[in-house]
């Protein structure tokens, strides 16, 4: 495609973009039927086996999510998308063939008619077929009210009941947003919803007319915050992880930090962060800047961690306490290190290391947050409780690598490095992120939660990304009436506490022993 020459005028850009556009549907409605013909093959290699039927179409999602570069929850609604498709809307699969639908508007279709049997399926699917004109100058809110209205129309009963039942799908999200802020995101009832909103907006009138500085926004932000958590600042004896470097800490040095749950944030931010009484978001900037000093003056009285103690709190004028954890890396390839042990399940320590090293899912392209700390090598099989042994992933992942036919190892490196294999034969690489003051890569300055990477204007929680109509938290995501949704609850996280011995280490940032690895 690189090659394909460009046309000479704009007429002939115009039919050119058409022209690939038609493709890029075409390609597409291919995809869908490989999909069901994969699918397909995999339940019938699997009853072979010996699998139940209700068990049969395992690890099939996983598998069409790695072939595509999504995650395993984008490969469900992918697997879901092509179902309906293939078998129950094959007017909406020409069109989408044809070009009078992209994929993105086939999947509307398909998810405004999820509610119905596959017999009013079909006949939705023929009255809003191509042939009658109802796709042609029509934008994505009006394909939707036809649809919607059409599905209502063959069956109200289950286009009500599908509204009765929202209510179970409430939840609360969080994502990355630009600029070291976040999206916290409540689906809720209308009524619920609709009250929260309004009496937060009672609150901070009231507040700006008694003469409140701040805006309405800034204000009604503030009280969501203060009655969520109980406090004025919004954080009291809750653990907040923050990676960096010595370097950053202690010696003013501008290598960005690594929030756990959110991506890289400035160092200036992270200092602030933890002691706010001598940093503030208007010195944050100039404290960016390396100092020739040795220790910065803001540090002249940091934290002192005894040898048999990994954190320490450090009370600021705040109503909250920092910890500071030391997290050592291994000189030149950031490789971060801890110890071994001889439990079954990681203690706290190396599940802090593997949150800290991993920060998401391992799986390729997914990066859900980190639910459960997996052996590689299961303990069953003779695997030990090492950190080379070890591995942050979901829920769903970590089901999906038990099925039969997964197989994951470590491959040596400079960093952790996991191979896994899938039931047909392909092999996929997951290398874990450098860390901060270990040069460019994911978890860099240009990684997730940058400007440029995830979190940012077209990466995760933008109008592109997951949280958007194709994303996670969508109306058509994992438990809903689009696809087979697979579980992905909230699992355990890390217990709170200190915990992992370091040994023959010197100061944060220089290592002399790789014990366990």
């Amino acid at each position: 495609m690189s090659c394909l020459p460009h046309g000479k005028g704009s007429a002939e850009l115009i039919d050119q973009l058409r022209e690939l556009e038609d493709l890029k549907s075409a390609v597409a409605a291919a995809q869908a039927r490989v999909t069901i013909a994969f699918d397909v093959t995999e339940r019938r290699a699997q009853a072979v086996t010996g699998v139940p039927p209700a068990y049969q179409g395992q690890g099939v999602a996983a598998q069409i999510a790695l072939a595509r570069k999504e995650s395993p929850s984008c490969g469900n609604r992918l697997l879901g998308l092509a179902r309906a498709l293939v078998t129950e809307m094959p007017h909406t699969l020409a069109a989408l063939e044809t070009g009078e639908l992209n994929e993105w508007r086939a999947t509307l279709l398909v998810r405004e008619t999820a509610c119905l049997s596959a017999a009013d399926r079909c006949a939705v699917d023929e009255e809003l077929t191509a042939d009658t004109g109802a796709f042609t100058g029509v934008g994505n809110r009006a394909l939707i009210a036809a649809a919607r209205a059409a599905a209502y129309r063959r069956d109200p009963r289950s286009v009500t009941d599908r509204a009765a039942h929202a209510a179970g799908d409430r939840h609360v999200s969080l994502r990355p947003a630009p600029e070291t802020m976040t999206y916290l995101t409540a689906l809720l009832p209308v009524a619920q919803g609709v009250g929260v909103y309004a009496e937060l907006a009672r609150h901070a009138d009231s507040l700006r007319a008694a003469g409140d500085p701040r805006s309405r926004g800034q204000l009604m932000a503030d009280a969501l915050v203060e009655r969520s958590t109980g406090t004025p600042a919004g954080i009291s004896g809750v653990e907040v992880q923050l990676l960096m470097t010595d370097r950053t800490l202690l010696q003013g040095d501008s290598e960005p930090a690594r929030l756990t749950g959110y991506g890289i944030v400035p160092a200036g931010w992270a200092r602030t962060l933890i002691n706010p009484t001598t940093n503030s978001p208007e010195t944050a900037g100039a404290a960016d800047k390396p100092s020739d000093r040795g220790l910065n003056e803001d540090f002249q009285n940091p934290p002192r961690l005894s040898a048999d103690q990994n954190c320490h709190p450090w009370q600021g004028d705040q109503d909250f306490q920092v910890w500071v954890r030391r997290l050592f890396t291994a000189p030149g390839d950031g490789e971060l290190l801890a110890v071994d042990s001889r439990a079954r399940f990681f203690p706290a320590g190396q599940r802090r290391f593997i949150q800290a090293r991993d920060h998401t899912c391992r799986t390729p392209y997914c990066d859900a947050p980190i639910r459960h700390y997996d052996h590689v090598v299961p303990w069953h099989d003779g695997g030990r409780t090492t950190l080379s042994n070890g591995a942050g992933l979901c829920e769903a992942c970590n089901h999906t690598k038990e099925l039969s036919g997964w197989t994951t190892r470590t491959r040596p490196g400079a960093r952790h490095t996991l191979e896994i294999r899938t039931p047909s034969g392909h092999t996929y690489t997951s290398t874990a992120p450098l860390p901060p003051g270990c040069g460019l890569g994911l978890g860099s300055g240009f990684g997730q939660g940058s400007g440029l990477g995830q979190g940012s204007g077209l990466g995760h929680g933008s109008g592109f990304g997951q949280g958007s109509g194709l994303g996670h938290d969508s109306g058509f995501g994992p438990g809903s009436g689009f696809g087979p949704g697979s579980e992905l609850g909230a699992g355990s996280g890390p217990d709170p506490g200190c915990g992992g011995d370091l040994r023959n280490g010197h100061d944060v940032g220089d290592i002399l022993c790789r014990e366990g690895l």
